[in-house]
């Protein structure tokens, strides 16, 4: 078991450290007509259309929003499969050819530092609403919605923390690429008017504190602060980032935005730039594939749209003879894949392969670790509870699951091996 652990940790600390694999030229690309914040689409493309780079090829419907589908290659289309959504969802996408040439769309243009100074405020929420930007950490929320915002901005609160553990695409995406980091954070304070920003990463990451540090110098103007943060899960959560890294404390269900502070993860920002400098949507992403149940863990750089499949494959194949468990995200809050025919999408971070160790679960010893171990102040038993005896009254005003942030903790300290997160993820549905 101790040597079991320990070829874990080795995983994890190996990812952080292993340069980007470029993987840009899929075959095929595949693109979600839906997802879990859209529950609706419309396609705007049939089969053997010739598409570009960078069109729009189909738009998603939310309760109150609209996301353009944009293809990342230039190619034909050839119809619509079911495949796997990072939701864990079997889902339609469009499917596309890839011609392998790169051919863009005529709205790619890039602007100049001077028509971007000009930019205002108006136009950062066309620019990344047309661009369909969302938050690229996993929540996919649309980020033109941010600079729709009202309230005043002093801080620019850069997440990139990337606290679940094997996660190595936001260390990567900043030690490759840092100066695209410092200017999509320029053009965040620029639309904001905020006088300064704060980069969260954690403390004992030297070499993201070294990298960002000596980048820094080429932008001697911009009021930026790297900031070592805790080396903890949660941290990465939203407000448990912005308690440690600016000492602001966000009482629960207030939007940052309200105290003068606005959130990006740091690959969302890297995603800005590409929208402003070069009116593109997002085109590539950095994914970790990683695990004991994986050959050659690595860090990518990849077309969105890119089949799993193929990655496994780019990685050596499964390792072992052991059933496999296939998580498409953050071990804490990803979602189990019962096939390895999924997708990786704009928002998929990783996935972390793993042979199958089965724990049974016993019955609750009421030991609290889970309340205990709580980032919400919850109690998930209870919540469980609740679940059981179908309660809705009790998970909306006793217990509070609208606080719930899913995190995973409960179901990670539970010395019964209860999955309690999944009641938790029931409870809120229940609630609703």
């Amino acid at each position: 078991m101790i040597a079991k652990t320990r070829e874990i940790e080795n995983t994890r600390r190996l990812t952080n450290s292993l340069p980007l694999i470029r993987y840009v030229d899929p075959d095929y690309t595949y693109y979600a007509i839906t997802n879990a914040r859209c529950s609706t689409g419309e396609v705007f493309v049939k089969p053997g259309d010739y598409v570009k780079v960078g069109q729009q090829i189909g738009m998603r419907k939310g309760p109150f929003f609209e996301q353009p589908i944009h293809s990342t290659v230039s190619g034909t289309v050839v119809g619509t499969v079911k495949k796997f959504h990072r939701s864990g969802k079997l889902t339609e996408f469009i499917q596309v050819k890839n011609d392998k040439k790169d051919v863009f769309v005529d709205t790619a243009i890039e602007r100049t530092p001077e028509e971007i100074a000009k930019l205002t405020r108006e136009d950062f929420v066309r620019i990344t609403k047309e661009m369909s930007l969302v938050g690229l950490g996993g929540s996919s929320f649309p980020t033109y919605i941010k600079f729709q915002t009202t309230d005043p901005i002093d801080t620019i609160c850069i997440n990139a923390v990337e606290c679940e553990p094997y996660l190595s695409a936001d260390h990567r995406i900043i030690m490759e690429f840092p100066f695209r980091v410092y200017r999509g954070i320029s053009y965040a304070m620029q639309a904001f008017n905020a006088k300064r920003a704060v980069i969260c990463i954690k403390s004992k990451y030297q070499d993201l504190y070294d990298c960002l540090t000596v980048a820094k110098r080429r932008f001697p103007d911009l009021n930026v602060e790297v900031k070592r943060v805790g080396n903890y899960y949660p941290q990465g959560w939203e407000l448990e980032c912005i308690k440690t890294g600016l000492g602001i404390k966000v009482p629960a269900g207030t939007l940052p935005a309200k105290l003068g502070v606005m959130v990006f993860n740091v690959s969302t920002i890297v995603g800005l730039y590409k929208a402003i400098r070069y009116n593109l949507p997002v085109i590539k992403r950095n994914f970790t594939l990683t695990g004991d149940g994986i050959n050659y863990p690595s860090n990518y750089r990849l077309r969105i749209g890119t089949s799993l499949q193929e990655i496994i494959e780019q990685s050596g194949g499964y390792k072992g003879d052991e059933n496999k468990v296939m998580i498409l995200g953050g071990p804490m809050m990803g979602a189990n894949l019962v096939r390895d025919d999924a997708v990786i999408t704009k928002t998929c971070t990783s996935c972390i392969i793993l042979n199958e160790h089965k724990e049974v679960e016993e019955p609750c010893v009421r030991c609290a670790s889970c309340v205990y171990s709580c980032p919400a102040g919850l109690q998930p038993v209870a919540i469980m509870q609740a679940v059981k005896n179908n309660d809705k009254e009790a998970l909306k005003n006793k217990l509070n699951i609208k606080a719930c942030i899913l995190c995973g903790m409960c179901s990670y300290t539970c010395t019964s091996k209860i999955h309690l997160t999944d009641y938790c993820r029931k409870a809120k549905k229940l609630a609703l």
